[in-house]
């Protein structure tokens, strides 16, 4: 088990060339967005197409470097996955004009992430005579792996927005609040204020801000959203991930997601 077979690493061999034209066409869109953002003059996104590129060589640094066999399915969704979120996300902003655009994405990346998590676990399990780990124990970290690269990315889009005034944690409109900053006594008791209509933001060079319909929420909702999606993503592959180790020959479509060791 330590080491693929002849058969194991032709079959690797053979994918891999599916998830390589993947690779290839979204290496190519990212190169032609990235010209057009510098013709644009707009060299953030330009740096993010860079960014991008980068990202796209982590699956094979991973595979090399550790002796890793990535499955090609999921190979390709690793890619996909950068590129909707960098190209098409963040500089074509489907983020705004694709409704549920980044609740996808979050669920996805607890998805892969889990398989991550899984396939570390997995291996060690697998090549050591000592270590003789349960199903249960597996998929219990592989969930924790996937939620705690969920929470890191959470810190990252909350320091980004407070250190480079970005709007990675999209701000949602609410139409009632509770909150005890408002107790005048000073008492551990929330007042609830219902049915905003609107609100006013005054800025000191008289600047008059108006939110109709509500109050601006700063990043919550849109938090605990993301999490509770990758928490999905995560009990997903935990699930297949459970029966693939229960039985391997019969989930063998499992395979299609969980790295393996060479």
């Amino acid at each position: 088990m330590g080491k693929f077979s002849k058969k194991m690493k032709k079959k690797y061999t053979e994918t891999s060339k599916k998830s390589i034209a993947v690779y290839l066409v979204l290496r190519i869109l990212v190169v032609v967005s990235m010209v057009f953002q510098i013709i644009l003059g707009n060299f953030q996104n330009a740096m993010l197409c860079i960014v991008a590129l980068i990202l796209f060589t982590l699956p094979t640094i991973v595979s090399e470097k550790f002796k890793i066999g990535i499955p090609s399915l999921l190979e390709s969704i690793i890619y996909l996955f950068i590129f909707s979120a960098t190209i098409l996300g963040e500089i074509n902003n489907f983020y705004g004009l694709i409704p549920f655009w980044d609740t996808i994405l979050h669920t996805l990346n607890g998805f892969i992430c889990a398989g991550v998590g899984f396939s570390l676990v997995d291996v060690l399990n697998q090549n050591s005579k000592k270590i003789h780990l349960s199903p249960m124990y597996v998929v219990l970290v592989a969930f924790c792996f996937s939620m705690t690269v969920g929470v890191l990315w959470e810190f990252c889009e909350f320091t980004a927005d407070n250190v480079l005034k970005t709007d990675m944690q999209k701000d949602r409109i609410v139409q009632s609040i509770a909150t005890v900053e408002l107790n005048t006594d000073g008492e551990n008791h929330p007042v609830k204020i219902k049915e905003i209509e609107k609100t006013e933001i005054y800025s000191k060079d008289g600047t008059v801000t108006t939110i109709e319909n509500g109050y601006l929420d700063i990043g919550i909702y849109d938090t605990m959203k993301d999490l509770f999606v990758n928490f999905i993503g995560a009990i997903v592959f935990c699930g297949i991930g459970f029966l693939y180790i229960r039985n391997r020959d019969k989930y063998q479509f499992a395979k299609n997601f969980v790295p393996v060791k060479e």
